[in-house]
Formats: structure tokens, sequence, C-alpha cells
């Protein structure tokens, strides 16, 4: 089954007096949902400030990734943008709030060009990925894109790399991915 759009997912958590237990990520639950992947490499970002932005990213089919992220401490917007050529949302994005207080996490398919920003300080990013990371495949889309016009929470000018601040437009980027493929 290929899933066409991103997936809310809110583990259910086990509290009491000592704090809480949930299980992050369980295959036969996550099968029942319909994200029936392997997942190859976990990845760990930290920012100390808020209002860090990383993204919007994505690697190319041959290496395409789909990603299950989710904030160990602190708080992010979480934003997928679906890239998929003819797809009925191309161009449209998903945005949500994780944080370790709601301990929701965020399924991003194949197709999507995935970022966050920081909403608090020390916020620690954990996602699960489907293929290795691998340079060549990498790009990226304009955090910022009129186009996409993405909502995000911003207080003031967000902490952002070079990298990400000279990323193609989206009227300028040419996707490698199609709807109903490379998933």
């Amino acid at each position: 089954m290929t899933i066409s759009k991103p997936i809310l997912i809110k583990p259910i958590r086990h509290e009491d007096d000592r704090g809480f237990f949930a299980e992050t990520y369980s295959r036969r639950y996550y099968k029942d949902l319909g994200i029936d992947v392997e997942f190859v490499q976990d990845n760990h970002s930290f920012s100390w400030k808020s209002g860090t932005l990383r993204g919007l990213h994505f690697q190319s089919p041959e290496n395409a990734q789909a990603k299950l992220v989710r904030c160990g401490s602190g708080a992010i917007f979480d934003v997928a943008v679906d890239i998929r050529k003819n797809s009925p949302k191309f161009g449209q994005w998903e945005g949500y709030e994780l944080s370790a207080e709601n301990g929701h996490q965020l399924y991003v398919p194949v197709g999507f060009a995935h970022g966050f920003l920081t909403l608090k300080p020390n916020s620690e990013i954990v996602y699960k990925c489907t293929d290795y990371y691998a340079p060549n495949s990498e790009g990226s889309i304009r955090w910022n894109d009129p186009t996409i016009d993405i909502k995000w929470p911003l207080l003031e000018t967000p902490i952002i790399n070079a990298r990400d601040t000279a990323a193609p437009l989206f009227k300028e980027f040419k996707t490698p991915f199609r709807f109903g493929e490379n998933s």
C-alpha cells in the first residue's frame, strides 16, 4: 500500500508518579496503520535555541527516504510538503506540533520535503529513515517559498544555515518524484 500523505501518530502513554512509558515504534502496530516499511537509519538532531529552522529537505528516488519523526525534548513545528508531480496536493504542506509533552510523531512518506522549526530551547528530534543518508541524492526547497507559503510560527527571524537560505524556490524546482511512483 502506498501512503499518500503524512500521518500524525499519537502513541499511548502510560503515566504514573515516576513519569511515563510509551512504545515509540512497533512494526506490528505501524503496519496496521499502513506503514509497512523497513527503517534502516536513526538520526538525532539537537538545537540549542528556539527559532532554529532546518529544511525543507529530501533525498531523490534512488535514495528516497520516508521518515518517522518525534521530539524527545522541547518542541518543534514539523512540516511535510508534497513534491510529487501530478499529486492532487502537489506543493501543499501540512504542519504539526511535536513535543516531548504531547509525544506525537509524524510519518513523512517518500515524495515529501521535510523541515522543522524549534519552538523551545534545547529541542531534540529523533527520526527513523527508510534509506541511508546519500549526499549525492540530497535536495532542498526554500523554507520560506512564497508559492508553498508555509505558516511557520515564527516570533523572530529564524536561525538557519546558508544551504537552506540558498535552496531553490518551488517554481525553479524540478521534482524527481511522480505521484503513484517512487514509494
